[in-house]
C-alpha cells in the first residue's frame, strides 16, 4: 500500500480507491482498510494525453497555440522563452512535442532551443514557427517541422498528430 487509498499494481498501472460520495473520504483517512462500497479505478498510462510544450513570448499567439494543442486532444504546457522551456524540460519527463517561435527574448532563439532540445532530449518532437524567416534558410534539427505564421489550425493539429500520434 502506498499512501492512503492507493495501491501499486505494476510499474505503470495504479489502482486508486475512490469513494462514491464525499462523506466516505473521512473513513478513508481514518483507516487503511478500503470501504466495501468503493470501486477500483485503474489508470491506463496509454490513455493519458501527450504533453506539448508551447514556447511563445506573445500572449495572444501563445493562447492560440494552446487552443490548437487542446483541440488536438493533448495537454499544453507553456513557456515564455527558451530558459523557461529548458527549466520545464529538466523538471518533467512527459513532454512529447515542443512547439517554439523562432524570435523571442532570452538567452537563445527558437532555432537554438530546437537544437538544444534535440541534443538533450532526442525523443521530443519539434515544431518551429515564425512569421519573419524564410524556411529554406533555417537550419533545424532532424525530423523537426517548420510552419510560417499565421498558423493554420488544421494543418498544425494534423502535424502534431502525425508526429506524436492520435490523441
Amino acid at each position: 500500500m502506498i499512501g492512503s487509498g492507493i495501491q501499486e499494481k505494476s510499474a505503470l498501472t495504479w489502482i486508486i480507491w475512490a469513494p462514491r460520495c464525499l462523506s466516505q473520504i473521512d473513513r478513508l483517512s481514518e483507516s487503511i482498510a478500503v470501504p466495501v462500497d468503493t470501486h477500483p479505478m485503474v489508470l491506463d498510462p496509454s490513455c493519458i494525453p501527450a504533453v506539448v510544450l508551447i514556447v511563445e513570448d506573445e500572449m495572444m499567439l501563445r493562447m492560440r497555440a494552446i487552443d490548437m494543442v487542446e483541440d488536438a486532444g493533448y495537454t499544453p504546457i507553456e513557456a515564455l522563452d527558451a530558459d523557461e522551456a529548458v527549466a520545464i524540460l529538466e523538471s518533467r519527463s512527459d513532454i512529447a512535442l515542443m512547439c517554439t517561435d523562432i524570435q523571442m527574448p532570452g538567452s537563445m532563439d527558437g532555432v537554438g532551443l530546437a537544437h538544444a532540445v534535440h541534443a538533450r532530449w532526442p525523443s521530443i518532437k519539434i515544431i518551429v514557427v515564425s512569421g519573419q524567416l524564410n524556411p529554406p534558410s533555417i537550419d533545424l534539427p532532424p525530423c523537426s517541422r517548420f510552419f510560417g505564421k499565421p498558423l493554420e489550425a488544421g494543418q498544425i493539429i494534423a502535424q502534431m498528430r502525425n508526429m506524436i500520434g492520435q490523441a
